[in-house]
């Protein structure tokens, strides 16, 4: 049963790909840089949206994005520089998408910085968040998962990080858009999820349907990038 269900969530989308991706006119300037330009226009024209983890206030001075600590009970972990700023974060993380490259396997993230597969999926602006850095940085590349325990790192922020494990627990807000976020990325750019984390995306996706804001987002980017992720729009569709 459960192998019917997968088949039927991915099949309506099996025409994207990573080939494809290239013959657009829009996907000759998607990269990481340009994204994050593109973004901040986004979120300066939505100033009543927060911080992806935390729910956080926060605006942009030039390009760069200050956060409002106070507004959401942010309580700094270690990181005061980074606590105090906006970061773009990758919610597939660079290491998910870009370790079945070459050139990441032959360099990591670095030796991928001139490969142009990699520089349009890093630069996907569907897959990019607003973020307190700090949050980013204890984030890494740590895996998404549903803790049994409380964590308060952050004061009251509902996010938190299991170090020990390598895990990353969402705040119930965004789980929806992560997991619409992670069906995207895995099926346009052939990026392979393992049992597990396809189960808990199921679940999320099912559980938190998209809010006005995620499919506003999505129509907002689909202008600018050309694609839109489908999952959002037909998630988006049936709300309707």
């Amino acid at each position: 049963m459960k192998k019917l269900l997968l088949i039927t969530l991915f099949t309506p989308f099996l025409s994207y790909s990573i080939e494809n991706v290239y013959h657009s006119s829009s996907a000759t300037k998607q990269n990481f840089s340009h994204a994050k330009k593109q973004l901040v226009k986004v979120y300066n024209d939505h100033p009543e949206e927060k911080t992806f983890y935390c729910g956080c206030q926060f605006t942009f001075e030039g390009n760069k994005g200050i956060v409002d600590l106070a507004s959401c009970g942010y309580k700094i972990r270690k990181n005061e520089i980074r606590a105090n700023r906006i970061e773009w974060e990758h919610v597939m993380p660079a290491h998910h998408f870009g370790s079945q490259l070459q050139c990441w396997q032959n360099g990591g993230r670095k030796n991928c910085a001139k490969v142009p597969t990699f520089n349009v999926m890093e630069g996907d602006m569907h897959n990019l968040r607003p973020a307190i850095g700090e949050v980013n940085a204890d984030r890494s590349n740590f895996g998404y998962s549903q803790f049994t325990r409380v964590f308060d790192q952050y004061g009251q922020c509902q996010s938190a990080v299991d170090f020990k494990n390598r895990k990353f627990q969402p705040r119930d807000e965004v789980k929806g858009e992560i997991a619409r976020t992670y069906f995207y990325m895995a099926n346009k750019y052939k990026v392979r999820l393992s049992k597990q984390d396809r189960q808990l995306m199921e679940a999320w996706d099912k559980m938190y349907p998209p809010t006005t804001w995620e499919c506003e987002r999505n129509q907002i980017i689909t202008k600018i990038q050309g694609n839109d992720n489908p999952y959002i729009t037909q998630s988006c569709n049936k709300s309707n």
